[in-house]
């Protein structure tokens, strides 16, 4: 029986993590304005309020009734869990975006950046991450989201004969809505596994919310009938943490309702999404690209997507780090570590008087994200063009067979 041994890379590995949480620690005390920011009321009516901060939540009954054991730890206890709870999720979610990157058609080979990427200590991943603005959020303020894409991408990097496959993702669904566009790009990609896992998603969806029926059926029917086909209940459309296409429209329109503009963008870039992620995994194979176009197209055509709610980031970096896209990953993890939204104003709905200039750092996510979708675009137009304007190979004439010589045939016929 062997025994793991404790090496000096494995203990600078630790170390760096063990010094990223320092740092971030010490951030958090000296800077009080920063963390003012993260934790500022949101002025929000009673019904949707939460927590001393008062922070807006809205989510199915479902995920009221999961969580009802946090109701039973004391608030220093239940901050200890949160804090150590979201750092042991971020060390999955880095190995299952790992698994998840490593994944490519199979006339692909392995490349190099591939596996540099799977040579790197998860400690150091882990340490580095933190410093991810929604992985920041998320660990500090106790959310979920880390918890929502473990289970979405646990569910979709399983294999396709995996038993319950699709569960998870109905589960996650059922406590946020925003992950239910991965069962319709289940079902719509059109391959056997996919169609039987989004099958087995809508069920469990549904079983959530037959679920919470039964314990609280007055939410339930609250929820179901009115909440959902809200759009501002969750918070201020136009506040700068609200990174989703209704904040963007709303900043950059000076409104607090985008309206029609907004609803009909939402339309076109959720048929234009679902598009490209099929084609991503029917066409070229890559069924990375697919999943990340999903999951970049609900946070944008949510009404209300957080900051904290784009840890999506992690596995996005992880694809592209695999692919060798070094220089794009270092931007996307600049735009995502900048935390410009954070320095445009946002005392008594300032957002709403942004200047031209200041709305690039106002929605930084949400640009990024379209930005994403228009290259998956692009690239799908090149494979398009390509293949039509490529010749196609010219016939290969077979080889005449082997003809004995005349004089041996006249020479057998005489005989």
């Amino acid at each position: 029986m062997t025994h793991p041994t404790v090496t000096v890379r494995s203990l600078l590995a630790v170390g760096a993590l063990v010094l990223s949480l320092t740092a971030l620690t010490a951030l958090t005390a000296l800077c009080p304005a920063q963390y003012a920011l993260l934790a500022q009321p949101i002025p929000v009516a009673e019904r949707f309020a939460v927590t001393e901060w008062r922070l807006p939540a809205t989510s199915p009954p479902f995920a009221a009734i999961l969580f009802v054991p946090a109701t039973w730890l004391p608030v220093a206890t239940l901050k200890a869990v949160a804090v150590v709870g979201n750092v042991l999720l971020l060390v999955l979610l880095v190995r299952l975006s790992r698994r998840f990157a490593a994944r490519r058609p199979a006339t692909t080979p392995a490349t190099i950046p591939a596996t540099l990427l799977l040579s790197v200590p998860v400690p150091v991943v882990v340490a580095l991450g933190l410093w991810l603005e929604p992985v920041f959020r998320t660990v500090l303020q106790g959310e979920i989201g880390l918890a929502l894409a473990c289970l979405v991408l646990w569910d979709l990097t399983r294999p396709d004969h995996a038993l319950g496959k699709g569960f998870a993702i109905g589960i996650a669904a059922g406590i946020e809505l925003t992950p239910a566009l991965f069962i319709a790009y289940l079902l719509l990609t059109g391959r056997p596994g996919d169609a039987r896992a989004g099958l087995t998603a809508l069920a469990s969806l549904i079983g959530t919310m037959l679920l919470g029926a039964l314990v609280l059926p007055r939410s339930s029917l609250d929820f179901w009938t009115l909440r959902v086909f809200g759009t501002s209940g969750p918070g201020e459309a136009w506040s700068a943490d609200n990174q989703s296409l209704q904040g963007l429209f709303a900043r950059a329109l000076h409104t607090p309702e985008p309206g029609v503009g907004w609803a009909l963008a939402c339309v076109v870039i959720t048929f234009a999404g679902l598009w490209l992620a099929r084609r991503a995994v029917v066409r070229a194979g890559h069924e990375t690209w697919g999943v990340l176009a999903t999951a970049l197209t609900a946070l944008l055509v949510s009404p209300v997507s957080w900051s904290h709610h784009w840890v999506w980031c992690v596995p996005l970096l992880a694809v592209l780090l695999a692919e060798g896209r070094w220089r794009t990953a270092a931007a996307v993890a600049l735009v995502f570590s900048a935390r410009t939204f954070l320095l445009v104003p946002h005392e008594g709905g300032a957002e709403l008087r942004l200047a031209w200039w200041q709305q690039v750092p106002a929605s930084p996510y949400p640009l990024l994200a379209l930005a994403v979708l228009t290259a998956l675009t692009y690239g799908a137009y090149r494979h398009r063009h390509r293949r039509r304007t490529v010749p196609p190979l010219a016939p290969v004439r077979p080889l005449p067979l082997a003809q004995p010589p005349a004089s041996n045939s006249s020479a057998s016929t005489m005989r």
